[in-house]
Order: C-alpha cells, then structure tokens, then sequence
C-alpha cells in the first residue's frame, strides 16, 4: 500500500482541495495507494480518505499556522504510519503517474530541488518523500529550542534541508512550479498562455495566484501591492481545470 499525506488547516484551502487531491491520485497511481489527510476540520472531506489529527507541535505562535508545521511530521511514530511516505500540498495539480516517486532513491529523503535557489542545496517542501522514523533529530531538534532553530533557518525546507545531507532531489523535469517553471517572463505573461510540458507529473503552486485563481487568469494582490499588477499577471490556464479535479 503506497500511502500519500496531506495537511490541511485554517481557512486558506476548502475540503474541495483534499478531494481534487485524491481524484487526482487515484487517476495517476496503478498501485493501491491511499491519501492520509493530518488536519483540524475534516468536514466534507470524502470518506475515502483517511483523517487524522494534526501531529503533536507545539511553537511559538508565528510557526503555528505556516509550512513550519510540517516539522511535526518527523516525529519519530506518526500514528500508523510506516515506511516512506509521499507528502503533497493541497494546491499541487497532478499530470503524471506518481508510482515512480515510491521507487526512486527507495529510503532516501527525496525532494524538490528549490526552483529559486538552484545553485544551492535546498529544497522545497511542496513534494516530498521521507522514511517515517528516519531523522526524528527533525522534530526533536526543533521541539526542544524553535526559536534556536528559527534564528538559524529563515524556513522549514531551509532547515530540513540543513539537516539532512544524505537528501536527494526529484528529477528536474517531474515537479514543475507554475509561476517560476511555467509562466512566462515579463511582459511575455500578459500575451503568452502558460504551456503543460508532457514530461511533468506535479505542478505547484507556491504563492499566488493558487490553481482555481490561474485557471481563470487572476492573481490576487492585498491593497498595498496594487502597482504590483504592472508585472504580476497570467492569462487564464484551460489546462489547469483538466487536470485540477
């Protein structure tokens, strides 16, 4: 059984996320394969999919609703869990069959090679496989003194990343980001519709514009950034919702 997890909290992402999640996994996997979803409110998450609470953590309170949770997930017994363990984000588009992330690199730590720091040894926690147990000091590390490890890492994957030498990263082509593999420079984004490359199996979406906000050529900007709209723009996506669902 292939077990893939998700985390879902606070208001950002609707349950309609974990279910296009799943659909989407169960369209792209020829093994038995399940979705675990750790969260705070499971209502109208479909019934396949198994919930749990959110993993013990505890931080200071400007690390308790951000990627900084993901940490809890190194803990070294993680409910039932066994074995490796591919993790999504819940804005992630799946294009491609994610079989292969069980086999490639089996017991090694596997992520995404940062898109913004390519030279650099970073990851990004978007996509991610890791062996439950394997590198609990994770967790534990970050539990005894989170202020300690937040003066050194600006951000999770920083420390993960940090902390894990032995990590490898998915091939280049597998997991593309939508605004910095895909979009179009400036001003080529305002004429230009972001293309699908057939060779990826997972688009993300850090940031904004998220998938349903794309799909439909919007990017969202708070009040203060309105000039930020002379440069950030995207043209509606149709690939996305045939995918996304």
């Amino acid at each position: 059984m292939q077990t893939i997890i998700c985390m879902k909290w606070g208001t950002r992402y609707p349950a309609d996320f974990v279910n296009k999640l799943w659909s989407m996994i169960k369209r792209n996997t020829t093994r038995p394969t399940r979705l675990v979803c750790f969260t705070d409110d499971g209502e109208g998450v479909n019934e396949e999919v198994k919930i749990y609470p959110l993993p013990e953590y505890s931080a200071p309170e400007r690390a308790m609703w951000n990627p900084w949770r993901k940490v809890s997930l190194w803990q070294s017994e993680l409910f039932d869990l066994e074995g490796d363990v591919l993790f999504l984000d819940l804005d992630m588009i799946i294009t491609g069959h994610l079989d292969e992330f069980f086999d490639y690199e089996s017991g090694k730590y596997c992520v995404i090679h940062n898109w913004r720091q390519p030279k650099l040894q970073i990851g990004n926690t978007s996509l991610f496989r890791f062996r439950i147990g394997q590198h609990s000091h994770i967790y534990d590390d970050f539990m005894k003194d989170p202020e300690a490890v937040m003066a050194k890492y600006e951000i999770e994957q920083q420390y993960i990343s940090g902390e894990i030498s032995e990590q490898r990263f998915w091939p280049n082509e597998w997991v593309l980001s939508f605004k910095h593999s895909l979009l179009p420079k400036w001003p080529l984004n305002f004429f230009i519709t972001p293309k699908l490359p057939k060779s990826a199996k997972a688009i993300a979406f850090t940031g904004k514009p998220d998938p349903d906000e794309a799909a439909i050529g919007v990017w969202p900007l708070d009040g203060k950034a309105a000039w930020k709209k002379l440069y950030k723009h995207v043209r509606s996506t149709p690939w996305i919702l045939e995918n996304w669902k």
